[in-house]
This record gives structure tokens, sequence and C-alpha cells, in this order.
């Protein structure tokens, strides 16, 4: 794909017509079974989690949920999760720590949701909490970005071994309405934040907080649903392979070691 600016890759990320998790999974994986709840309040629809089999071999599958059409969105929340859902897929973890199974993420939120009854079950501490469990999980994690990555709301699903990205995903510590907003006061200067954020695939990769870019079809991943599955599976294939013989406590060193390193730099 020719050379585009971090606004016009947010766009593509946006189209409605994009896949989301749900059309990936089948594509991806045989004998999917998803499982329900937190076991502490409820079942929350922006993130779907469950068992499944990468080529013959047991997975646990974690994924936020993006909708096709208003319907769809209001039904996962526009993929924005509550505490319930944080803590849902901390359990899956958990349980897929318990049986030795590799652990994929499919990161694709603007944030976590920002409401009151969010706030009141403990958004921030759900959160926090992910952070604090998962980096000690002895199994290997490997987590994707699909389209938008945004701040704590999918921080909580890259705590990994390995981070790809979709070759227009993007990753952020917020979106770049909310950087506008806070720098320059002026929401409609989003494009103008967005090309200058260090947000997308290469920029990443470039500053050590992603491993790798998953190629998308020219036009974006939508202009062909099945070969953008065929180059995600390729991936997690290699990536699981690397990953299924380190020993636990090797997994967590180095995971450990790979989020110290972001952020430092030499001139």
């Amino acid at each position: 794909m020719a050379k585009l600016t971090a606004w016009e890759r947010l766009e593509i990320v946006r189209n409605k017509h994009r896949p989301t998790v749900k059309d990936y999974i089948p594509m991806i994986f045989e004998d999917f079974f998803e499982i329900h709840g937190d076991r502490l309040y409820g079942d929350d629809k922006a993130v779907i989690c469950g068992i499944a089999t990468l080529n013959g071999e047991p997975v646990t599958v974690i994924g936020q949920v993006k909708g096709r059409n208003l319907e769809e969105n209001k039904e996962a929340n526009f993929a924005m999760m509550h505490p319930e859902g944080y803590r849902k897929a901390l359990r899956a973890m958990k349980q897929a720590e318990k049986f030795n199974r590799p652990v994929i993420c499919f990161i694709d939120t603007p944030g976590a949701f920002c409401g009151i009854e969010a706030e009141e079950r403990g958004q921030g501490e759900a959160i926090a909490r992910n952070l604090f469990e998962v980096v000690m999980i002895k199994t290997p994690i490997v987590s994707i970005v699909l389209g938008e990555g945004g701040s704590g709301g999918a921080l909580a699903l890259g705590v990994c071994d390995e981070l790809a990205m979709l070759e227009n995903a993007q990753y952020s510590v917020i979106s770049p309405r909310g950087f506008a907003s806070i720098l320059w006061k002026d929401g409609s200067r989003e494009k103008e934040a967005a090309n200058i954020m260090k947000i997308t695939a290469e920029d990443l990769i470039e500053l050590g907080v992603a491993e790798a870019m998953i190629n998308e079809p020219n036009g974006g991943a939508h202009n062909s649903p099945a070969a953008t599955a065929a180059n995600i599976k390729k991936y997690l294939t290699a990536a699981i392979g690397r990953l299924k013989d380190t020993d636990g406590d090797t997994l967590i060193e180095k995971r450990y070691n790979k989020f110290r390193k972001i952020g430092v730099f030499e001139e």
C-alpha cells in the first residue's frame, strides 16, 4: 500500500465495512467455544472470550467487539468495555494459564467506557488489576491491534509477549480528538493531531512498542477480509511457535523487560 498519513489510515480503520473480531474468529480458528461473564457482575458484550484451536492446538481467544451498524455498536457499547469486561478477560487468561494454553488478544477500541456506572463498578481498578496480574501470567500472550487501540482500554489487553498491528491500525495513549481537545482546546484539529502523534504501526515498531506489522490488501482489510485473516493466522502461527516452549518464569522476565524499556531513549 502506498505511504499513507496517520489520518488517512484512521479513516480506513473507521470504515464501516472493516472486518471485526467476529469476522476473523471463524476464518482463523476452529471449534471456537465462547465463555461468558466475570463471575462477579455480568457479561460485557464489548469483549468476546472463548476457547478455540489454531492449527489443531488449543488457544484462548479474547477480542474487543466493534459493530458494523448502529444496532451492533449499541449492543457492544461501541467496543468500550465495562469493568466486568476486563474481569472476564482476566478470568479467561487465568484459565488459559491453568491449562497451559496460549492467549491471543485482539485489540479494537477507542478506549474504556467512561460512564458513571462503569466508575461505580470499579473501572480504574479493573484495568489496573489486568495490568498488574497479566504481566505475571505464565503462558504465552500475543496481542494484535485490528483497528483503534485507545488508551488504557486497549492496554489492558496489550500486556503481552509480542504485539503486532494491522497495517492501518493505530495504538495510542489517547485518541487524536482527545489529544487535540487537551493540547489545543479544539477537538476539530484531530486530523492535525493524528499526523503528529506517532501512532501508526511503523511508528510503534520504530519506538519498540510493537514487534510486527501485518499487511492488509490495498485499500484496507475490508477489500479482502479472507486475505487479511490469512496474514493474521500466518503471524500467529509463527509467534506462538516462537513462544510456546519458553518456560513461565522466562516469559514473565522478558515481558517485564519489554515494558520497562518503553519510553527509554538515548541521544
